[in-house]
């Protein structure tokens, strides 16, 4: 039976995630600050998840899994759902820190205790749902958006270990548009699309190994958009 771990299940993305390997007979370890909602995502199948319940922001991770990977006896796939991201029009520090503080330091600390232990087992699957928003810079969320270049280039500069050692570690970096959830935020959205399907695309690309992917395929080509637009011309977006 393969083993996942699903880092932000209680809500969104990674809940739907979660229920979709339980019902592809994964074990799967969920973690989430909301206790009662990581539950009744068990309740659902009480015989292949496992919990752990505590705050990615706190920095006491790497015990944290380590607690869950324990009890799981390993783990073959770690997806890392958890994020954070404000419309902060006023430029408020703190809500650049709260984004900065999971975005940032909560998955560098979880991402390489994810990668050694890979490296200790001699291979395995890190998953991060990044987002096309780490492009290009955004006014209305800095933070946001450079929070997730981090997450990119990180995933890349991994990757690039992997193969230097040899190793079967792959890095699927998984980058959503507007998909809807608590987190798509702001009045003016497009090709928006529902959790449900973001989700399976999302399952379809992890079981094949896909180093990077946009949800749904269609903003490949915003993305590409995004890497051609001038900066004297995107600056007065």
């Amino acid at each position: 039976m393969k083993k996942v771990l699903v880092v932000g299940a209680s809500s969104g993305m990674g809940r739907e995630l979660a229920l979709k390997f339980a019902e592809n007979r994964f074990l799967v370890g969920i973690t989430g600050r909301r206790k009662s909602l990581l539950k009744e995502i068990q309740s659902l199948h009480p015989n292949v998840i496992c919990l752990r319940s505590f705050d990615c922001r706190k920095m006491n991770n790497s015990f944290e899994m380590g607690q869950l990977k324990d009890e799981m006896k390993g783990f073959d796939l770690l997806v890392l759902c958890a994020g954070h991201g404000e419309i902060n029009k006023s430029l408020d520090f703190e809500l650049e820190k709260d984004t900065n503080t999971l975005n940032v330091q909560a998955f560098t600390e979880i991402s390489v205790w994810a990668f050694n232990y890979f490296v200790q087992q001699g291979g395995g699957h890190l998953i991060v749902i990044t987002s096309i928003a780490g492009l290009r810079g955004g006014r209305v969320a800095p933070a946001y958006n450079a929070s997730k270049a981090y997450q990119i280039h990180y995933l890349e500069g991994l990757r690039q270990r992997a193969g230097r050692l040899k190793l079967p570690i792959h890095i699927t970096d998984i980058r959503p548009g507007f998909v809807d959830t608590a987190m798509a935020k702001g009045g003016r959205r497009f090709w928006v699309v529902s959790k449900e399907k973001a989700t399976r695309q999302i399952y379809k690309h992890i079981l094949r190994k896909t180093e990077i992917a946009y949800i749904s395929k269609r903003w490949r080509l915003i993305a590409w958009l995004f890497k051609l637009l001038p900066a004297t011309f995107y600056k007065k977006f």
